[in-house]
């Protein structure tokens, strides 16, 4: 439902304002209408209003990424900490963003936020680009005065996110690469090369040996079927998607399983943890309660086995429950951050706790990368190896055998 109502047509519009000016611009809307009266609200009153050309509109602009929202939200906090007004904020940022999309969203906030709404409000009719979370920290900021404090604390956060999800993406990279690699490498062998040496060998009049007949048999099946065989990887990479987005069991056995694996499971242990401790950081700077704020940070773990004990631990807090008692229970969390957060609970300092323990794992998840990545690169080279040199070697059996005979 969220992605839906952020899918709104973009519309051109020309009118005048208060004092007969003429002025014009775009914004988004669901129909003509809405625009219009949206328009009035500001004081405009719209002439021409039309729909902006879709094949323009998806030529001229990429897809907003996490990154470019984490950087619009340096470029605020900044820019409001320097004294700038929010509005003439968002005009600057906006207008100066090189993504055609991205620039239309801040526009669109900005046009919101003149006609009186609150910025976490404006915020939140994009849910598809400004989560529960973002809008809840922007909300505290406003409710308690501080909005320029809390941007940079909104700036810092999507930054530090962002990172951990740039290093797990790395790190779940290099064994993809292993596989799709070999895959085609195998494959254009199976396919081109391996054909060429069975011309070669039918003029022998001797029987090939084993390994070497189980490859030929192997590439007159793949070129037969090769066509079958790419739309079965497809199916199955497709199938196994749209499984993990509409079935809840599995894909909470994929976060299961994806936890117990071994280095990679590792690593998505430490992420979970630091976005764990980075967010509940944040959000309880922020002034937000404590039970309000493990809501937000269950769904930020990235992890369904996180975020369901998270929220078992929640509802103990509710109860009166201390928080690293309830995180013992939970038997996810390791013992330097159950004490970690006994000691910010019994010291009153709670939030820089959090944040050192976010620290820590974020400089763990960053090692646990790197010490991967010069794992799997002999590893990549040996199982090329390994395939290559296979069906090298037999391809080369039957001559080195005929070479004996001779």
């Amino acid at each position: 439902m969220a992605e839906k109502a952020i899918k709104q047509n973009v519309f051109l519009w020309e009118g005048s304002d208060r004092r007969g000016v003429k002025v014009k611009g775009e914004t988004q809307g669901t129909s003509p209408a809405m625009v219009k009266a949206e328009l009035r609200k500001r004081g405009i009153a719209p002439k021409k209003v039309r729909k902006k050309s879709t094949l323009f509109n998806l030529s001229t602009g990429k897809k907003i990424t996490p990154g470019d929202i984490a950087i619009f939200s340096r470029q605020l906090a900044t820019m409001m900490s320097s004294g700038v007004p929010l509005v003439q904020s968002f005009e600057i940022i906006g207008n100066g963003n090189e993504n055609p999309r991205m620039q239309t969203l801040l526009l669109t906030i900005k046009n919101d936020i003149e006609s009186g709404n609150p910025l976490a409000e404006s915020l939140a009719k994009h849910p598809l680009y400004f989560d529960e979370l973002f809008c809840n920290l922007v909300r505290a900021g406003e409710h308690a005065g501080i909005l320029e404090e809390l941007l940079h604390k909104v700036a810092t956060y999507k930054e530090k996110t962002e990172a951990i999800k740039a290093k797990i993406k790395k790190a779940l990279f290099y064994p993809t690469a292993v596989v799709v690699v070999a895959g085609i490498v195998t494959a254009i062998l199976l396919i081109f090369v391996v054909p060429q040496f069975e011309e070669l060998f039918s003029g022998f009049g001797a029987t090939l040996p084993a390994f070497t007949q189980m490859v030929i048999d192997l590439s007159r099946f793949m070129q037969d079927n090769w066509f079958y065989v790419l739309a079965g990887i497809i199916g199955v990479i497709y199938g196994f998607s749209q499984a993990k987005r509409r079935s809840v069991k599995f894909g909470h056995f994929l976060d299961k399983v994806a936890l117990k694996t071994p280095i990679v499971g590792v690593i998505l242990n430490k992420a979970a943890i630091a976005r764990f401790a980075r967010t509940l950081s944040t959000m309880f700077a922020a002034g937000v309660p404590l039970v309000e704020a493990m809501e937000s940070v269950a769904g930020a773990t990235g992890n369904i086995v996180y975020s369901d004990a998270i929220l078992r631990i929640r509802d103990e807090v509710a109860t009166g429950r201390q928080l690293n008692l309830a995180m013992k229970d939970a038997g996810i969390f390791p013992p330097m951050v159950n004490q970690m957060v006994a000691i910010g609970e019994e010291s009153g300092a709670l939030d820089d706790m959090l944040g050192k323990v976010a620290d820590f794992y974020e400089d763990e998840v960053d090692n646990a990368v790197d010490s991967l990545s010069s794992l799997l690169e002999p590893l990549i080279m040996a199982v090329l190896g390994v395939l290559v040199g296979g069906l090298v070697i037999a391809m080369y059996l039957p001559i080195f055998k005929l070479g004996a005979v001779v």
